[in-house]
């Protein structure tokens, strides 16, 4: 398991991002594949997660309704799609998958 992620930045309130988990391990996988976040001077938070079939999806309580996880087992790919963020969602958003992390992207969301 190789994790990258990719695709945050700066954006304001209301606006969206999708981030993007990529494994570029040798083999293909059939794990889980989630994400964390994590704010300055706070724990790592769960934000969403997604059975490795992709049939199962799971969310945090603050990204409910606002985030949606998605997967292509095919390409070892997973995607979250965040949509009206606030200031609260600024962090270091970390993808996991088979005990790996992958280095996080920062997101922040001004007011």
């Amino acid at each position: 398991v190789q994790l990258q992620a990719s695709g945050g930045g700066s954006v304001q309130t209301g606006d969206s991002l999708r981030l993007t988990c990529e494994d570029s391990g040798d083999a293909p996988t059939s794990y889980n594949m989630g994400w964390f976040r994590q704010a300055p001077g706070k724990e790592r938070e769960f934000v969403a997660g997604i059975s490795w079939s992709g049939v199962r999806t799971a969310y945090g309580d603050p990204v409910t309704g606002r985030f949606t996880i998605s997967r292509d087992i095919a390409q070892n790919t997973a995607w979250l799609s965040m949509n009206n963020l606030t200031p609260e969602d600024t962090a270091v958003y970390f993808c996991t998958s088979g005990g790996g992390w992958g280095r996080g992207t920062q997101v922040t969301v001004s007011s």
